[in-house]
């Protein structure tokens, strides 16, 4: 009998597809806990976090102040076409905070990319001079030169 079902195994390929399904989570398992996966999933809570914030930020402070200026709740916004209410007052909270959430990761970017140019800048050296000038003629010169070839005067 289990010889009959090795067979159908084999015959079916039950033993292969359970082998690249082992290697298959193996390596998923390696990628999903490199440093920078983990990053990027700890770079997604806090930025959803913050999302939350800044659609607080809109709902709760922006739109009311706006709201004082056009005398009226912002989210109430709305243009009737027959029985159809579009809720234009809606995207332009979606509009303010895809604009507030933007800003703040461009100043975010601006911020590191000037940190990135300032640690290279100590960093890069000059590189070497492949000319100097004869003491004798004042020509310029191959640095590994012993004779000027202009005056023909012997360097140093």
């Amino acid at each position: 009998m289990k010889q009959h079902n090795k067979r159908k195994e084999q015959q079916f390929g039950l033993c292969g597809q359970q082998k690249d399904m082992k290697k298959f989570l193996k390596e998923f398992k390696q990628f999903a806990v490199r440093g920078n996966v983990m990053d990027m999933a700890v770079g997604v809570v806090i930025g959803s976090a913050f999302t939350a914030i800044v659609t607080s930020l809109v709902n709760d402070i922006i739109s009311p102040l706006v709201g004082l200026l056009v005398k009226t709740d912002f989210k109430d916004l709305v243009i009737q076409v027959g029985n159809v209410a579009i809720a234009y007052g809606s995207f332009l909270n979606a509009v303010v905070n895809f604009l507030i959430v933007a800003l703040v990761l461009f100043c975010i970017i601006r911020a590191i990319n000037r940190m990135h140019e300032i640690g290279h800048k100590g960093k890069e050296e000059p590189a070497p001079a492949e000319t100097k000038i004869c003491p004798y003629c004042q020509s310029e010169i191959s640095v590994k030169a012993t004779r000027c070839p202009h005056c023909t005067s012997q360097l140093e």
